[in-house]
């Protein structure tokens, strides 16, 4: 599995980076997290408001920060 966090590096995005590093730690899920600061880059996901989690290639969640509970879900589906 592979996880972007999309942002340009505000705290929201910072949080969501943090909680969804601390959620595959703790479950055991195998997977590449990887951090998208590219404005270019997050505009080709069609997202307008960061942060957004990207599981796959898919947009799971955006324009805010879900809790730990709701990244769990989305990540264990």
């Amino acid at each position: 599995m592979v996880i972007k966090i999309l942002g340009t590096g505000c705290p929201k995005c910072k949080t969501l980076e943090k909680m969804t590093r601390e959620v595959v730690e703790q479950n055991g899920i195998e997977a590449t997290i990887v951090k998208v600061e590219n404005i270019m880059e997050i505009m080709k996901y069609g997202i307008m408001n960061t942060p957004a989690l990207v599981i796959d290639e898919k947009v799971a969640i955006k324009g805010r920060v879900p809790s730990a509970e709701e990244i769990k879900i989305v990540l264990t589906r």
